[in-house]
C-alpha cells in the first residue's frame, strides 16, 4: 500500500488547465526589517500647578526619628521633623514640624515654625510662627505672622526690608 498516489494524466476539462502535480513548498527564513519599538504613549499635559511644582526646588527631610548635628547649606527646601543641632543656611524654605527641635541659627527665604527653634533667624523674607511653635532667640524678617498660642522669647525686627515704603521719611525730603 502506498502512502501517496502518483498523479495520473487525466484529460483536461474544457476551459481549465490540466492539473499539475503538487510540489512541496519550500520556506526560507529571511531577515526582515527590524521590529519598530512601540510609540511612546501619549500623555496629557499636566496641570499648571504640577508643572510649576517640578520647577520648584526639591525638599530635604530630617525624619521624626532622626537626630543630626552639623550644618545645612544649599539651595532647596528643608523640612525638619526630628532633631537638628547646627546652623541652617538655605536658599529656599525651612519648615520645622510639630514636635521637632532645631538648635542653631537660621537663614532661609521663608521659615515656618510649628515645633521648637532655639536660635536666631536672620534675613528671612517671611516667618510664620504657628499655634504649636516656639522660638527662643532673635528674629529679623521682612514679614512675621504669629498665631494665637505660639510662644516667643527674644527680640523681633520685621517690616524693615523695604526702606522706600517707610512712613518715617518726610514727604518733602527735608529733615524736620
Amino acid at each position: 500500500m502506498a502512502l501517496w498516489k502518483e498523479p495520473t494524466k487525466q484529460s483536461p476539462t474544457p476551459g481549465f488547465p490540466p492539473e499539475q502535480p503538487a510540489t512541496p513548498a519550500r520556506f526560507e527564513v529571511q531577515p526582515g526589517p527590524e521590529p519598530k519599538p512601540d510609540p511612546a504613549p501619549v500623555v496629557a499635559a499636566a496641570p499648571a500647578r504640577t508643572q510649576t511644582r517640578a520647577a520648584e526646588k526639591s525638599e530635604s527631610l530630617i525624619a521624626p526619628d532622626i537626630a543630626i548635628e552639623g550644618k545645612i547649606e544649599g539651595a532647596g527646601h528643608v523640612r525638619v521633623a526630628g532633631r537638628f543641632k547646627g546652623d541652617i543656611n538655605v536658599h529656599g524654605d525651612l519648615t520645622i514640624d510639630p514636635r521637632a527641635n532645631v538648635t542653631g541659627s537660621v537663614r532661609a527665604e521663608k521659615v515656618t515654625i510649628a515645633g521648637e527653634l532655639i536660635g536666631n533667624i536672620d534675613a528671612a523674607q517671611h516667618v510664620d510662627l504657628t499655634q504649636s511653635g516656639a522660638l527662643t532667640g532673635d528674629l529679623k524678617a521682612g514679614t512675621l505672622t504669629v498665631a494665637a498660642g505660639s510662644r516667643m522669647r527674644g527680640h523681633a525686627e520685621f517690616g524693615w526690608g523695604d526702606e522706600k515704603s517707610s512712613t518715617h521719611k518726610p514727604a518733602n525730603g527735608s529733615a524736620s
